[in-house]
């Protein structure tokens, strides 16, 4: 189950990479909600997307508390 919602977060932060502002709150909540190992998954997928999106850059400040 705690793998569907790690899916699911993938999903919908590619969804909203369009929009900073999206992509940051979708990330924040993102922190609050998945396994510490799943928020590990997490940061190197959107280290990957950043480097194709820059403009998301801003977000990472919710990666490392």
């Amino acid at each position: 189950m705690a793998r569907a919602m790690y899916d699911y977060t993938k999903a919908v932060l590619a969804k909203v990479s369009f929009d900073v502002n999206l992509f940051c709150k979708e990330l924040k909540k993102a922190m609050t909600r998945l396994l510490p190992y799943e928020i590990e998954e997490l940061k190197i997928w959107v280290d990957s997307l950043i480097k194709q999106n820059p403009q998301l850059n801003q977000c990472l400040i919710y990666l490392n508390p």
